[in-house]
């Protein structure tokens, strides 16, 4: 088969998949394309974690001919999950061939579906446009691989890198558009990382206010659990996020049976964790029970000294960075507390990969080396 073929049709199984973003971690985003000849005649995509996956919808939305191709965004499921395995599904209607993006990194799989369609003379190729794939995903792909999940730390700050004022004034740096912006990032992520001085000080509400309409899908979002580095469990339990809807998870050192049992009366799951040498929570073990249970993305609001140190102890992928065309001057806060650099050689260094006007701000998505 012609290579841009196979990469119109891959396109589309990637578009098709995109419509699932906001609603089904902690499963992947995966798009289906059923192509006869040079049509396609059927196009499924998984919607919701627990629903169908896109093959079976792609399925069962036709009588699928013998001898068509399937064109898959992520190599089909192999294992018994919350359904059946998807690699069934395809052998039964007899394609002809099955084009999948990338092979699925989750060990349960791992190329096992791949040869199964071989095993029963269904010609298989994998790896068009694996590296749209692999981004798509990146969250599932990290847990899966890493056993982390993938971090974006979100920071809004004036032209000359200021977040706040010096009396910690920050509303608003930014402006409507981009505020809007960051729902989007919102509902994309999993968890959204917050700590207990930022709660204090701020009291954000840290949910998802997009419906489905306004995300164009056609599911409810989930509500991305609200993850809070409270070392000393200050936070009372009457803040702002104890309002709003979905799951709050307090990381702590402190072993305060009281405190602890004040807020989860309030709703919160407290999470002992384990000091990281310098009397802070360690975020690296953090990270690691996120994943465990289930957290594909994490997006972070908060303030300077968290951000640093996520940044600074190698634990964020990405940075995303509202500028706002403002001079705070030098009294106000830096945006991210990085400890001094005393050498150029060791100064942190990133790649541009996105930059774009949001409004009247310039959003910069940057990955970190």
């Amino acid at each position: 088969m012609l290579p841009g073929r196979d990469q119109r049709w891959m396109a589309e199984a990637l578009r098709a998949a995109r419509r699932g973003l906001y609603s089904t971690p902690p499963n992947p985003c995966v798009g289906c394309v059923i192509v006869e000849g040079d049509r396609a005649i059927a196009t499924g995509w998984h919607e919701y974690a627990g629903g169908p996956h896109a093959e079976v919808n792609a399925i069962d939305a036709i009588a699928v001919p013998p001898g068509a191709e399937f064109f898959v965004s992520l190599e089909p499921c192999s294992h018994h999950g919350r359904t059946p395995p998807c690699v069934d599904a395809l052998i039964a209607c007899r394609p002809a061939r099955v084009v999948a993006a990338m092979v699925d990194p989750n060990p349960e799989v791992g190329g096992r579906g791949l040869e199964l369609l071989r095993a029963q003379g269904i010609e298989v190729a994998s790896g068009v446009l694996e590296a749209e794939a692999r981004a798509l995903n990146r969250g599932f792909v990290k847990r899966m691989e890493q056993g982390k999940p993938f971090i974006s730390v979100k920071m809004a700050c004036s032209l000359d890198g200021k977040s706040a004022l010096a009396n910690g004034v920050s509303q608003w740096i930014t402006g409507d558009a981009a505020r809007l912006d960051v729902q989007f990032l919102r509902a994309r992520a999993s968890a959204i990382l917050s700590s207990a001085r930022t709660v204090l000080a701020d009291d954000p509400s840290l949910d998802l206010r997009l419906d489905a309409d306004a995300l164009g899908q056609a599911r409810a979002p989930r509500q991305p659990v609200r993850a809070i580095v409270d070392s000393c469990l200050s936070l009372g339990g009457d803040e702002k996020i104890f309002s709003r809807a979905g799951e709050i998870w307090i990381y702590t050192l402190s072993d305060d049976a009281a405190r602890s049992a004040q807020l989860e009366d309030r709703g919160a799951t407290v999470i002992r964790q384990d000091d990281d040498g310098s009397g802070r929570v360690d975020l690296a073990a953090l990270f690691d029970d996120l994943a465990r249970r289930g957290v594909n993305e994490v997006h972070t609001e908060c303030g300077a000294g968290l951000a640093g140190a996520l940044i600074r102890e190698g634990h964020a992928d990405q940075i995303v960075l509202y500028l706002a065309p403002h001079l705070l001057g030098s009294g106000a806060r830096d945006a991210f507390d990085l400890g001094e650099i005393r050498e150029m050689a060791a100064r942190r260094n990133v790649t541009i990969l996105d930059n774009r006007q949001v409004g009247d701000d310039m959003r910069l998505i940057l990955s970190l080396e």
